[in-house]
């Protein structure tokens, strides 16, 4: 962990004789260094927050029982250089107390600590509130990547969440180089399982003693597939192979009808989704608890069955192959109505049920318009908590309904991304209502304004808007997918990611009459270029047409895209007028939403 940006301060406030406040601008993680000269024994209190009050003053009661807090006395000697070294805050503003003397530019440092891994990926678009949700994705990851991924950096917790971890390691991934990071971090997570085989709810095992909790247990699976798949690391999977299958008996023993409503222990189901935090819900608003734990050992079966087909156990990948096939039909029988329509009704029910393959593919695209019936009844909004969130756009996009997926992106009425940015956030909020015109702060309780978990987006972003994505079954990059989805709400897009294998970068516009897509391949590597065009005849390559390259491209046609297999190299792809991007405005048909 080490100190890698320093901020001075947007604005001073007079508070008093001497006291100010300091505002960086930024909700940061670290501490303020302070540079000044005083009285010897003047003691200075510096106070730290994320937010004010409406008076002015820090808002102090989201931290619980923290202090927050560092006392200096000076020595008087000239120029002394005060901070801590031994601990950190969360904060975008800092309280000081005692002081009476001029402030210079220097007077007041914010130094950000996070553990310094290598940044990987960058995104930006046409569009000031997408980029803004970006960066506030990237502060609320270095915020809480400080040695174990914490939930939040401010209050008394600080714990290591596994399902705030597996939800968002995908982007963590695109983000920064967490390999070595998370390597580590699993070790923890092995360290900390219980004797009965079920890994903790946080590790660290501090303070929380909670096990086996749905989608929060199943990290100790997901993650190791998750490393596998980005950095083509089987080792990740063989060194914690016996952790798992001990974890995937834990919950088969008291399961066996293969529905998971038993040892569901500290159930904290789709936590803080929107309907569950309304006064008046009803168990009929919530995402039914066993319906999710179902969901994620079906998961868990499903992502056991491939990491032992990667390790050449063939008997091991049969027989999770064939639990996964009974916790479907279980799943099918138990949470699925005739009519498609799912047990609660909820929009994470149903991104469950279609990310993780629950349901015949007959029915896949009745399910995924009673997902997008239910944000059309919210107004185009969405209703997810932090296990809903990460696939909520993603299955919008597989399944034909680009549009609605960028209406969630696009909105900034509450609850949305948005929303928390037109409030002036920074980094990402524990909460979709943290803070509303209407109610003001939460519950301070439970009101985090630095957790990244609902910042899974990026990597919609990143696989989805630019197109980057993993090809086929090969891991680390070594066959790419880049695929963009381009909406009118976008006329621009850039995304760069350092992959394992190399530098990857796409880059595409979008004008009335052209769509222009240049992309860069690593070398060593291949990749499916997945055009969002009608018809070959009017693209070019650096200003040659595509018909007149070489049959190795090998190019194809589903009738709705033209995909070109190619080399490494760097590429500029122009689609003419006559094959018009398909940018959706309305949605999807139906014969779309069941591809």
């Amino acid at each position: 962990m080490r100190v890698t940006q320093t901020i001075t301060p947007k604005r001073i406030t007079q508070m008093g004789a001497d006291r100010v406040i300091l505002d960086f601008g930024q909700n940061l993680v670290g501490w303020v260094q302070v540079r000044l000269t005083a009285a010897a024994g003047t003691t200075i209190r510096l106070r730290y927050a994320e937010m004010l009050q409406d008076n002015g003053d820090l808002y102090l009661q989201a931290l619980r029982s923290a202090e927050a807090t560092d006392t200096f006395i000076l020595r008087g000697a000239d120029s002394e250089v005060l901070a801590p070294h031994f601990t950190f805050h969360g904060f975008r503003y800092c309280e000081v107390v005692g002081y009476t003397g001029p402030c210079y530019l220097d007077t007041y440092t914010a130094c950000v600590i996070e553990s310094d891994t290598r940044p990987t990926g960058t995104f930006t678009s046409s569009h000031p509130l997408v980029n803004q949700l970006y960066q506030n994705v990237i502060w609320g990851q270095r915020g809480n990547f400080l040695s174990i991924p914490t939930d939040c950096p401010q209050r008394d917790e600080r714990l290591g969440w596994l399902g705030d971890a597996q939800i968002f390691a995908r982007t963590a991934t695109f983000n920064r180089d967490v390999a070595a990071f998370f390597t580590r971090w699993l070790d923890t997570v092995a360290d900390a399982q219980f004797a009965n085989g079920a890994f903790p709810d946080v590790a660290p095992r501090a303070v929380v003693q909670d096990e086996g909790a749905p989608a929060w247990g199943d990290a100790g699976v997901i993650l190791p597939w998750t490393l596998y798949r980005v950095y083509g690391d089987t080792r990740i999977i063989a060194r914690h192979w016996d952790a798992l299958t001990r974890w995937m008996a834990y919950i088969a023993e008291a399961n066996p009808h293969y529905l998971r409503d038993a040892r569901l222990n500290h159930n904290y189901g789709d936590w803080l989704a929107v309907d569950g935090d309304a006064a008046e819900h009803t168990m009929a608003t919530l995402t039914p608890k066993p319906l999710l734990a179902t969901a994620y050992y079906a998961y868990d079966a499903r992502l056991m069955a491939a990491m032992a087909r990667v390790l050449g156990r063939t008997a091991e990948a049969a027989h999770y192959d064939d639990l996964f096939a009974q916790i479907k039909a279980a799943f099918h029988r138990a949470y699925v109505g005739e009519d498609g329509r799912l047990l609660g009704g909820t929009q994470t029910a149903y991104v469950l049920a279609l990310a993780m393959d629950l349901v015949p593919a007959a029915l896949r695209p009745t399910l995924a318009r009673h997902l997008v019936a239910d944000i059309d009844r919210r107004d185009g909004h969405l209703a997810t908590g932090f296990v809903g969130v990460s696939y909520l756009l993603p299955v919008l996009t597989e399944l034909g309904y680009h549009d609605v997926a960028y209406r969630l992106l696009l909105s900034d009425t509450y609850p949305s991304w948005g929303y928390s940015i037109r409030q002036g956030a920074t980094t990402i909020w524990e909460r979709w209502d943290g803070w509303t015109k209407e109610r003001g702060f939460q519950d301070p309780e439970m009101n985090s304004f630095n957790h990244y978990s609902l910042g899974s987006v990026a990597e919609w972003l990143y696989r989805m808007v630019a197109g980057i994505d993993l090809g086929g079954d090969a891991p680390g990059y070594r066959h790419l997918r880049i695929a963009p989805h381009p909406h009118e709400g976008l006329t621009q897009v850039a995304a760069t990611y350092h992959s394992i294998s190399g530098p990857i970068a796409v880059a595409w516009e979008t004008t009335a009459a052209t769509l222009t897509l240049g992309v860069t391949i690593p070398a060593n590597t291949t990749a499916d270029i997945v055009l969002p065009v009608t018809a070959a005849a009017h693209i070019t390559e650096s200003g040659t047409p595509l018909s007149h390259f070489p049959a190795t491209w090998a190019t194809r046609s589903d009738g709705r895209s033209i995909t070109v297999t190619v080399g490494s190299g760097t590429y500029q792809f122009v689609a003419q007028h006559q094959d018009a991007p398909v940018i959706s405005s309305a949605h999807a048909s139906s014969d779309a939403a069941q591809s």
